[in-house]
C-alpha cells in the first residue's frame, strides 16, 4: 500500500483483512442519496465533474507552459520576471467573472504560472 512516512496516501484503499466483514458501501451510501434513482443521478454528475476537473487541470498546465514562454521572453529582453500591471488585469478579469472567489483563484493561478514573488 503506498504511504509516506507511515501514513496512507489519499485515494489508496486499505486491503480487507481475511475474515473481516465486507464493508463495501452501496452507491446510495457513497453518494448520500436516499434513493437509488438519486444515487444514479449523483454518480453520473460526479463522473462529469471529474471529467471537467481533468480538463481544467490540463488547461492550467497549458497556461503554465505558455506563461513560462512569456516570462522567458520578457527576461531575455531585459525585462522583469513579473509584469504587475498584467497581473492586475488578470485579477480583475477573474474577479469580474467569478466575484470575490475569482480573485483567490486568479492569485493561485498566477502563483502556479510565475512562482512566488
Amino acid at each position: 500500500m503506498p504511504s509516506v512516512r507511515g501514513r496512507r496516501l489519499r485515494g489508496t484503499v486499505r486491503p480487507r483483512r481475511p475474515g473481516a466483514p465486507d464493508m463495501t458501501l452501496s452507491t446510495a451510501e457513497k453518494t448520500g442519496a436516499r434513493t437509488s434513482e438519486a444515487a444514479d443521478v449523483i454518480t453520473g454528475a460526479r463522473e462529469r465533474v471529474d471529467a471537467l476537473d481533468d480538463r481544467i487541470i490540463g488547461l492550467i498546465q497549458e497556461r503554465m507552459a505558455v506563461s513560462a514562454v512569456i516570462q522567458d521572453a520578457r527576461i531575455a529582453s531585459g525585462g522583469r520576471r513579473v509584469n504587475l500591471s498584467r497581473e492586475m488585469e488578470v485579477l480583475g478579469h477573474y474577479s469580474d467573472a467569478l466575484g470575490r472567489p475569482g480573485t483567490g483563484l486568479a492569485m493561485t493561478l498566477l502563483e502556479l504560472c510565475r512562482g512566488r514573488i
